[in-house]
């Protein structure tokens, strides 16, 4: 099936029903892998963060990450799921490269959080509820490295490079119930999904949930049924998906393609998939059986997992505000419209905001240079507007200035520029570059009566009462003064000079 094989999007919707499922893996934050003392750390030398233990080597034996059991507690209050008195970990057997124990430790039928859901708030405010089967912890994979072929994949590749640094870090993978009743909105059900989710993990602390960087990543079932029909169709599963975009794209693309080939009569093969950021188009990975057989058994190695209530009740008391009704109290309080409030969200400036607002800042002016200049900047550069090399209270003394009349907005931006350079702060990029506004009466009365002397037909016309023109005249001065002059203060001594009123 190819990307010219699909079936227009409405045509799709208007025969068959789309059924999804989504599969989300978090990475943990947490300094060791789940079930030895490992590091985490990223960007170490290859297969050195490996122990017996992770290597799955005779005689080692695991034990469990005591602060990853509180992170799957903590995500599991915050998703209303019940936490389980007593849950056990089971080992799924399977056979890949860069699995070295050749199986994973991971839960089975007893997760230690079930039945949930997370609300979730569509761009047009409508808010769709997603139930939430299970969150369970387990261990991540090592990395293959498919070296020799055009693509990175295993295909046409000459040899393969297997790290174990990541083997054994700490998952929790969180499973919805079959999302039902969404319609041509599936695919936005699904980014808004994983985009609430995402925020929610961050705000709880317990990973970073960097997408890019495999942090956090969505796998995506989807199945469509004929109109009027209850049973479910067969499922397609796009594997590993990392960003947002590609959440919703990978939904849209099998919704097309699972029409297509229904309408000419064929069969959808239950398999894996790959996706293409490239096109937005989704390829056969590996045949998934129903009946596949992963001979689940409890881990011998490991004792259950028996939360105390007590402690489960502590941890719901030290629960952040979730995101949503954080969103909705910020929103009330800076006085911004439902639709400016997912422009901010969806330009992941929330954070900045708050923080600069923290350093002193109104918060007119932190939307105002986070939702401008910086995020033109972060566009261009193709960088998260928290990954730009200015801090929050950079931002605020930039604002401060401006407030104090030393900076206008030009010259603002100026400032801006320099930090994001690595110039220095704002005060620092202001003395180097000599950027404050010209205050000095004398000097702006000389400017104003060289700009009136050498423009006598534009002040015979504000003299008249035209004083729309003195638009001109103030920008003679600011450009003799390279923009770093008042244009309002200009403006009134214009008119003064003139003698009139404004």
């Amino acid at each position: 099936m190819t990307v010219t094989d699909l079936v227009p999007y409405d045509d799709a919707l208007a025969a068959y029903d789309p059924v999804m499922g989504l599969e989300v893996h978090v990475e943990l934050g947490t300094k060791t892998k789940m079930f030895c003392g490992c590091s985490t750390e990223l960007g170490a030398d290859a297969n050195s963060q490996t122990c017996p233990t992770c290597l799955g080597l005779p005689g080692s034996l695991p034990v469990v990450n005591a602060v990853g059991v509180e992170s799957a507690v903590k995500i599991g209050l915050a998703l209303h799921c019940e936490i389980a008195e007593w849950c056990r970990f089971a080992r799924k057997n399977y056979f890949y490269p860069d699995m070295p124990k050749n199986f994973q430790t991971s839960q089975y039928d007893e997760p230690i959080a079930f039945d949930g859901y997370l609300d979730v708030q569509l761009e047009d405010g409508e808010v769709f509820r997603v139930e939430i089967e299970r969150a369970h912890m387990e261990e991540d994979t090592g990395k293959s490295t498919h070296v020799g072929g055009a693509t990175g994949r295993i295909h046409g590749a000459s040899h393969s490079l297997l790290d174990y640094n990541r083997a054994g870090i700490p998952l929790i993978e969180i499973v919805t119930k079959p999302i039902e009743g969404a319609g041509e909105r599936a695919p936005e059900v699904a980014k808004a999904y994983v985009a609430e989710l995402r925020e929610l993990i961050k705000a709880l602390g317990v990973s970073e949930a960097r997408m890019e960087m495999g942090q956090m990543r969505c796998d995506v079932n989807l199945s469509l049924r004929p109109k009027g029909r209850q049973e479910f169709g067969t499922r397609s599963e796009t594997k590993n998906v990392n960003s947002l975009r590609s959440v919703e794209r990978a939904a849209r693309f099998e919704i097309q393609r699972h029409a297509a080939v229904l309408s000419s009569g064929g069969t959808i093969v239950q398999e894996t998939r790959h996706f293409h950021e490239e096109d937005g188009s989704t390829t056969a990975g590996r045949i998934k059986d129903n009946a596949e057989d992963y001979r689940y058994f409890p881990e011998p190695d490991l004792v259950p997992v028996a939360p105390p209530r007590e402690w489960v009740e502590e941890l719901r008391s030290t629960l952040p505000e979730l995101p949503r009704v954080r969103r909705n109290r910020l929103r009330e309080e800076w006085g911004v419209s439902e639709h400016d409030m997912q422009s901010i969200l969806n330009a992941g400036a929330i954070g900045p905001i708050v923080a600069t607002i923290e350093a002193g800042a109104d918060a007119a002016a932190a939307r105002k240079w986070w939702m401008g200049e910086l995020a033109r900047n972060a566009n261009e550069t193709g960088r998260p507007l928290e990954g730009l090399p200015i801090t929050p209270a950079q931002v605020a003394r930039v604002a401060e200035l401006v407030k104090g009349g030393d900076l206008n907005d030009k010259l603002a931006r100026q400032v801006i520029e320099g930090v994001l350079a690595g110039e220095g702060d704002p005060d620092t990029v202001v003395e180097k570059r000599g950027l404050k506004v010209v205050s000095d009466e004398g000097a702006l009365t000389t400017a104003v009566e060289e700009a009136i002397a050498g423009n006598p037909a534009i002040a015979d016309k504000i003299r008249g009462g035209k004083v729309a023109a003195a638009g001109a005249l103030v920008g003679a001065v600011m450009k003799a003064t390279r923009g770093q002059a008042d244009a309002a203060r200009v403006k009134e001594l214009i008119l003064a000079r003139l003698g009139v009123e404004g």
